[in-house]
């Protein structure tokens, strides 16, 4: 452990002294910031009264979070039902489902819309395309293990009583796997929601792009009240989401 412990400390003085940062110098500035902070980042009534287009603007990211997501989930049970050990018609197609899964959630969703920028320009359907195809990853892999975890008993009890395939599905997967599924939706719109303002400031879409027009026009006052919001809504979606997965489980 001591030795692990030297070799950060090593590691960490390298890179400090390669990209010339000073720990002490960040302590030092603390104070200025604050002071820049109070100073130019509360709203003032001129930004309040932009407060019905940010409130807009949240609102399209809120439904094109939930779009993606709710999309990304119908496509995503498909592949988990192929690429589950309790549901997969053989290994080929699961270790297939799985490779496509590991793919597509490895890619930052910051990555998926530089890629889609590049193909569709600065629009909200690159903006959705991104949060779909980062939801598409990361809801494949959760599907299959709730799959695996939930429905393998409900699935051997369908199969040894002789029912077809479509009936195991309908009958044992659905129904066991559905709830714990809808609670991964939920989460993942949650976090499409943080995430879509990142992806707006690249595609220009939704809240994150007016948050660069106020920042960039150093409208910083303006900017803040974006932020503030932005935060209060994940708050009461987190809130939202918390009190249905209490309810669904």
């Amino acid at each position: 452990m001591v030795a692990v412990l030297l070799l950060f400390m090593l590691l960490y003085w390298a890179a400090a002294a390669l990209t010339d940062f000073h720990l002490m110098d960040s302590f030092e500035a603390v104070p200025r910031v604050v002071n820049w902070f109070f100073s130019n980042l509360i709203p003032d009534q001129k930004a309040l009264s932009r407060l019905p287009k940010i409130v807009d603007k949240l609102v399209e990211t809120i439904f094109m979070s939930i779009m993606a997501t709710v999309t990304a989930g119908a496509f995503s049970f498909v592949l988990a039902v192929a690429g589950s050990n309790t549901t997969s018609p053989n290994i080929v197609i699961a270790g297939f489902s799985r490779f496509i899964a590991s793919v597509f959630r490895n890619i930052p969703i910051a990555v998926w819309a530089m890629i889609f920028l590049l193909a569709f320009g600065q629009s909200s359907f690159t903006g959705f395309l991104a949060l779909f195809f980062y939801s598409f990853g990361f809801l494949v892999r959760a599907f299959i293990e709730t799959i695996d975890d939930t429905a393998s008993s409900s699935v051997e009890a369908l199969t040894a009583s002789g029912a077809s395939y479509p009936q195991i599905i309908a009958q044992a997967v659905v129904p066991a796997s559905m709830p714990q599924m809808i609670s991964w939706m939920l989460y993942m719109i949650e976090t499409n929601i943080r995430s879509a303002t990142l992806v707006g400031l690249l595609t220009g879409s939704g809240i994150g792009f007016m948050f660069s027009i106020y920042f960039k026009s150093l409208q910083y006052t303006s900017a803040a009240l974006v932020v503030i919001s932005l935060v209060s809504v994940v708050l009461l979606i987190e809130l939202l989401s918390n009190l249905l997965r209490r309810l669904i489980l």
